[in-house]
């Protein structure tokens, strides 16, 4: 049984903590495919992740940590890019006012040739094996050889979980193609919205112009998802002291309301 939780914000929507409260109230584990943070923004939590020889973000930190076993951050989390800011337009992947510097994909690194890397990364980071690209179409070489493969095996992995809670990055309707999540949870502040996951899934390739094709091509935006389908039950969601945040038992009991309507659509749970 699958449940996906994505935000209706690009940031700050309460995924994160959503998502680690409802595998502390189900004990299922929790999956984030998808990731990714900023050298600059995020610095506390790059040096983490690299002194650890790798690169995740806080997010998978804490699904990994509220999850039953000893999950490590890259078990749940296999695709993850490090974006830093930039005063010279998007460069190579970048939206305006950043660029890509790394993405792990597995244990494959992938470095954009034409950014400077910080000698941090150089330092900590195994990417003396990793792949330099330089333009677009050499990107999507290296992400059919590399990415799709390690989402592919996260998606079996997902469909072998006896309970799953899967978090989507950004304001992103499907993190990964291929599953089918019994219900689905579009948190956003003071709120969240469940649907049903079967007609969530319909409304993703109704968005995406794919409707009865397994392979889009295009990543759909929740606010394009939403207005296709609407919502089995509405709930509130009270705020929290950033302490209440870092509890996933507290927000499972804070948010037990909302956590029961989900419960309820995915049926079997």
């Amino acid at each position: 049984m699958t449940l996906l939780v994505v935000g209706s914000e690009r940031v700050d929507a309460g995924k994160t903590t959503f998502s680690t409260g409802l595998v502390a109230r189900t004990r299922a584990v929790g999956f984030k495919p998808r990731a990714g943070n900023d050298y600059w923004f995020h610095h506390d939590d790059y040096r983490s992740a690299i002194e650890r020889g790798t690169l995740h973000g806080k997010d998978a930190a804490r699904l990994a940590a509220a999850s039953p076993g000893s999950l490590d951050p890259t078990d749940i989390n296999p695709v993850h890019r490090l974006w830093q800011p930039t005063h010279d337009g998007g460069g190579l992947l970048g939206q305006e006012g950043r660029e890509f510097l790394i993405d792990r994909a597995g244990e494959q690194y992938v470095c954009n040739g034409s950014a400077a890397l910080p000698e941090s990364a150089r330092e900590h980071l195994p990417l003396s094996d990793s792949v330099v690209v330089e333009d677009v179409g050499e990107f999507n070489r290296v992400m059919e050889r590399a990415h799709i493969p390690a989402l592919e095996a996260l998606r079996r992995t997902i469909e072998t979980t006896d309970r799953a809670v899967v978090e989507s990055y950004s304001d992103i309707a499907r993190p990964i193609r291929g599953i089918e999540p019994d219900g689905v949870a579009v948190v956003e502040p003071r709120r969240v919205r469940i649907y049903d996951g079967p007609r969530f899934v319909k409304a993703c390739s109704v968005a995406s112009g794919t409707e009865g094709s397994f392979h889009g091509q295009l990543e759909e935006r929740v606010s394009s998802v939403t207005g296709l389908a609407d919502p089995v039950e509405t709930a509130s969601l009270p705020p929290l002291t950033s302490e209440q945040r870092r509890d996933p038992d507290t927000v499972a009991t804070e948010y037990g309301d909302a956590y029961d309507a989900l419960l309820a659509v995915a049926d079997g749970w």
